[in-house]
């Protein structure tokens, strides 16, 4: 007979106790405990990035994590960045440029972009590149992927430049 755990942990703000099974995978405890459908569950080996979602505000896969892992932990899904409207502008440039098809990696690719623009705010083409890669996507090709990325990196600079007081000197 398996042991079962009890776990706490913040889910998209709110607390969340539960009692899991060791080897429950994260994917599942959030899609079939919480109905958390948004993390859909590609390859199951965390090549893909279907799954992934914010663990302590760091993109993670999901089902490379076993729920009793998170137990104090805070995870945010793609349902959490979208009711917090975190993603959606960066949902909107996806929408504008294409970056979607069948939709089957849609949340994945939103959440692994907002991780990579909350912890690279001005980054390269490059830096773009490499960051997005870490979600796949078998259907659009990652030329408007890039494209909303790089519109959503452009205009969060183009925020702060604008933000950043500007001082006058007289001479």
């Amino acid at each position: 007979m398996t042991e079962l755990h009890k776990i706490r942990v913040e889910v998209n703000g709110a607390l969340v106790e539960r009692t899991v099974e060791p080897r429950r995978l994260l994917s599942d405890f959030l899609r079939e405990d919480l109905g958390l459908t948004g993390t859909h569950v590609g390859c199951e080996q965390g090549i893909c990035g279907a799954c992934t979602i914010l663990l302590n505000g760091r993109a993670a896969r999901s089902c490379l994590i076993f729920a009793v892992q998170v137990d104090g932990a805070k995870v945010m899904t793609i349902e959490g960045l979208s009711n917090s409207g975190a993603v959606r502008h960066l949902q909107d440039l996806f929408s504008k440029h294409r970056a979607l098809q069948c939709g089957y990696c849609t949340p994945g690719m939103i959440v692994v972009a907002y991780d990579l623009l909350q912890h690279l705010p001005s980054p390269t083409a490059q830096e773009i590149r490499d960051g997005m890669s870490a979600a796949l996507c078998r259907c659009t090709g990652y030329v408007g992927i890039i494209e909303a990325v790089t519109e959503a990196a452009r205009e969060r600079v183009a925020a702060v430049d604008c933000a950043t007081p500007v001082h006058m000197t007289s001479d």
